[in-house]
């Protein structure tokens, strides 16, 4: 124990005081995190583009599968041109539309993601 009691070691313990950032400066991040107003804005902008994609693939399923039946009903003895336009005429577009639907989502997340990060 020191001597002198205007020695001791006093503790002082309180809020800490770190600088502030500029008041410029946000983060996206923590808006989102928050759920502020401006985090929200952020969220339905993604969801509105995936939303649009979406739409587009629909869109282009609807007119491409949509006139089928027509076609079908106008040839009832083409039993073989159902088949080949189910089984091989419509299987490659349909795969060429789901590809571009995964890469233009994931194209609009990382948009986001970019975005957020601030990189």
């Amino acid at each position: 124990m020191p001597a002198d009691p205007a020695e001791r070691r006093v503790v002082v313990t309180g809020p800490p005081r770190r600088g502030r950032r500029a008041s410029g400066y946000y983060r996206p991040r923590t808006e989102i995190d928050e759920q502020t107003t401006l985090g929200h804005t952020y969220v339905r902008s993604l969801m509105r583009t995936q939303l649009r994609a979406a739409l587009v693939v629909f869109a282009v399923l609807v007119l491409l599968v949509g006139p089928l039946p027509l076609v079908f009903a106008a040839a009832p003895d083409a039993r073989r041109l159902e088949w080949l336009v189910l089984g091989f005429c419509l299987y490659a577009p349909l795969i060429l539309l789901a590809r571009w639907y995964v890469r233009r989502a994931e194209r609009n997340e990382e948009d986001f993601v970019r975005l957020v990060e601030d990189r």
